[in-house]
């Protein structure tokens, strides 16, 4: 079960997923930081990526910061 770091970045102008060098994802959502809008949105466009269930992605920490750890079940 491979665990991401996550760099989240709300309110772009579009969805986009950029793996970085050191291994982690910056993910660039559309939605705001609010009432788990930007959450949501980040587990269906990881769920896409991964060709996995919505249900199979977790949120392991930061799930109230732009820096998070999210796990792929």
């Amino acid at each position: 079960m491979p665990l991401y770091r996550i760099k989240v970045k709300p309110n772009s102008k579009q969805q986009q997923i950029t793996e970085e060098p050191d291994g982690s994802l910056t993910v660039r959502l559309k939605s705001p930081p609010v009432d788990g809008k930007a959450n949501a949105e980040l587990i269906k466009l990881l769920a896409d990526k991964f060709e996995v269930h919505k249900s199979a992605i977790v949120i392991k920490s930061g799930f109230s910061s732009r820096n998070k750890v999210v796990e792929v079940l």
